[in-house]
């Protein structure tokens, strides 16, 4: 149950560190990519919200949104990620991050998700490593979003703490 109770906000499964320990390492492996400081930890956070957001995720969003808080960014900056596309207050580089992490998540009824062009404005701007590292920083979201959507982990809770047992 995801709901507030007497005992507070609980999860509705329980850690699943217990149940399947190698999933642990998983999200090891994926945090130290996306940490591998070719992107900025701001370009990550927005593109996380922003994923987060896509997704409908509370936990996602409450906990991107404490990342950026924790990192000094700006109220404008964490509060427009959801209207990115008139905001001013994006670089290009990350203005390219948000439309990416936009297209992977969002159907595209007319083809291809990420057409060429998007790819080639993403080139643009970061080279091969930053590329495959925003590649695994939006990876990183689709890979935990089922568990986020499903088990419903408690927002503003850290990792480990963050499932009712």
């Amino acid at each position: 149950m995801s709901t507030t109770s007497t005992t507070g906000p609980r999860s509705r499964m329980p850690n699943p560190l217990p149940f399947v320990p190698e999933l642990g390492e998983v999200g090891a492996g994926l945090h130290q990519v996306i940490k591998n400081g070719a992107l900025p930890a701001a370009t990550v956070g927005l593109v996380q919200l922003r994923a987060g957001q896509l997704l409908g995720s509370t936990y996602f969003v409450v906990r991107e949104t404490g990342a950026l808080r924790g990192l000094g960014e700006t109220e404008e900056r964490i509060t427009s990620v959801v209207t990115w596309h008139d905001a001013r207050c994006f670089t290009d580089a990350e203005r390219v991050a948000l439309e990416l992490v936009e297209a992977v998540f969002t159907p595209n009824a007319s083809g291809e998700r990420v057409p060429d062009e998007l790819y080639a404005k993403a080139s643009a701007h970061y080279d091969h490593k930053a590329l495959w590292t925003l590649v695994m920083t939006i990876a990183h979201i689709a890979f935990f979003a089922p568990a986020a959507l499903i088990a419903k982990p408690i927002p503003g809770m850290p990792p480990g703490r963050n499932y009712t047992d």
